[in-house]
């Protein structure tokens, strides 16, 4: 009994430390639960925390992003502003449009126009003086006379009694000086004639940026400046042969002019300058093409609008107060535009081609001819027309081209020769150049011949044109232009494509 009672105690201690023991055991388990959910708790409050923070923060970086593209498209603008307000306003176009487009009344304004020396800058192509019957269409600097010269084309009324000014800009200040002229002696009977403005430079001025030729009685207020071209000679010109074309009015023969500034790329040119008066709008499709690559320059003529231009060469033949749509004008303004930018000029129009008969372009050809005759003249190419009422030979025929506007120029192999003596176009180093005129040249800087006359076996001019002759007319069959043809076809094709008047 005793052993019972002992064992019986024995049990009771054990069971109540195992309750013992239990109990913290279950209590610890209970802590750690707690302790699990706050944990828990805590990290989930955290994370609401943090998401909400995140939330909040986006948007402000978006809001604050926003802020800063507007303010910086607010600069943007502005700096565009400033930029063009030192630029001038573009010339006014001379295309034809093909349909009438809706006048827009724009409300915003254009930008300041530059200004020079205070005064308002105006950049050709033609511009009235005053009050004069006087209109110039730019000023150069001329360094061939052992000083510094502003010469500047004009067309004057030849009529008009008057003394000019020259208003030069230097160095933020005004600088005046009595202007010399001459009328150039090819007038043609017109009223209005090509004339030759010069400003002497005075010491105090190294070089003028602006110019501003005035009546000299009122030199003292002047209302625009002229910009002053070819300030800066470079050690080697940009081309080494530039087309001076004049002028360029009503013209929709696609396929000519596509030909004619393919062949002239083949012969050597790198330039060619159009004095442009108005053209049709696929003509303007083209042109934007050779410009957009930089072969071509246009120049707005824009004469027409402030003196009645004649449609002919003859004043007892054709209306109008100015010769042959100012074409004369055109010429020496190319000339003095490209004087220091261009070894050799070509002075001819969009219909004709100065050909080799020997070589096969201008830079093999001229180094010959100087060597014969000297590089202080320049040298003249007889008129032969090829005239399309001519037979049409179809040796080098493009179905493709069918649909063009225009003549294929190698279907016309057959010329008329033209009075040597009176027909003809030059090329020339136009530092050469005093006065230029429809063929060939008025005035060198030097004495004696001012143009040679290129022997016909050597090279001569392919004038392709309408061109109706009688019956009775001497043709003989020239097929040189046909030596071209394995590069102008593909070359033209090209251009057609690229311009949409044909599929590939």
């Amino acid at each position: 009994m005793l052993i019972n009672s002992v064992a019986m105690f024995s049990r009771g201690k054990c069971d109540v430390k195992y309750n013992r023991l239990k109990s913290e055991s279950e209590a610890k388990a209970f802590n750690k639960r707690i302790c699990a959910l706050k944990i828990f708790y805590f990290c989930a409050i955290l994370f609401v925390f943090v998401f909400i923070i995140f939330f909040y923060m986006q948007d402000y970086f978006k809001t604050s992003n926003a802020k800063f593209k507007v303010h910086n498209a607010k600069l943007i603008m502005q700096n565009k502003e400033s930029k063009d307000s030192d630029v001038p306003n573009p010339p006014p176009s001379t295309h034809l449009p093909s349909v009438q487009t809706p006048h827009v009344n724009h409300t915003s304004t254009s930008p300041p126009a530059p200004k020079a020396c205070g005064v308002q800058v105006k950049d050709g192509p033609v511009i009235k003086v005053g009050n004069l019957h006087t209109y110039v269409t730019g000023s150069y600097m001329d360094y061939r006379f052992g000083e510094k010269r502003i010469k500047t084309i004009a067309i004057v009324l030849r009529e008009e009694q008057v003394e000019y000014s020259c208003v030069m800009c230097c160095d933020g200040r005004n600088v005046t000086s009595p202007a010399e002229y001459t009328i150039h002696s090819d007038h043609f009977g017109f009223e209005y004639g090509t004339a030759t403005i010069t400003c002497h430079i005075n010491s105090p001025c190294l070089i003028p940026t602006h110019v501003a030729i005035t009546a000299r009685e009122i030199s003292e207020s002047i209302t625009s400046f002229l910009p002053v071209r070819n300030r800066d000679v470079p050690a080697v010109f940009p081309y080494e042969f530039t087309v001076c074309i004049s002028v360029m009015f009503d013209y929709k023969n696609v396929l000519n002019l596509v030909e004619s500034l393919e062949m002239f790329r083949l012969l050597g040119a790198q330039r060619v300058v159009i004095y442009k008066t108005n053209c049709d709008s696929d003509t303007q499709k083209v042109l934007d093409y050779y410009v957009k690559r930089g072969f071509v320059e246009i120049i707005p003529w824009t004469i027409k609008n402030h003196i009645e231009v004649s449609s002919g060469w003859r004043k007892d033949l054709s209306s109008g107060q100015l010769h042959y749509y100012g074409q004369i004008p055109a010429l020496n303004d190319c000339i003095y535009r490209y004087m220091y930018q261009s070894h050799y000029v070509a002075l001819h129009d969009i219909d004709e081609l100065i050909l080799p008969l020997k070589v096969k372009t201008w830079p093999e050809l001229l180094p010959e001819l100087e060597k014969m005759d000297g590089t202080t003249v320049g040298f003249r190419f007889d008129n032969n027309v090829f005239p399309f009422t001519a037979k049409a030979y179809t040796n080098y025929e493009q179905d493709k081209w069918k649909k063009v506007t225009g003549w294929n120029i190698l279907n016309y192999i057959e010329r008329i020769p033209t009075d040597p003596l009176i027909n003809f176009k030059v090329i020339v180093n136009p530092r050469l150049v005093l006065k230029a005129t429809v063929h060939g040249l008025l005035e060198n800087v030097h004495s004696g011949f001012t143009t040679v006359r290129v022997s016909n076996s050597i090279a001569r001019m392919y004038h392709l044109k309408y061109f109706k002759y009688p019956p009775n007319t001497n043709i003989i069959r020239d097929d040189h232009l046909w030596d071209y043809a394995k590069d102008l076809i593909p070359a033209v094709s090209k251009v057609l494509q690229d311009c949409g008047f044909i599929e590939a």
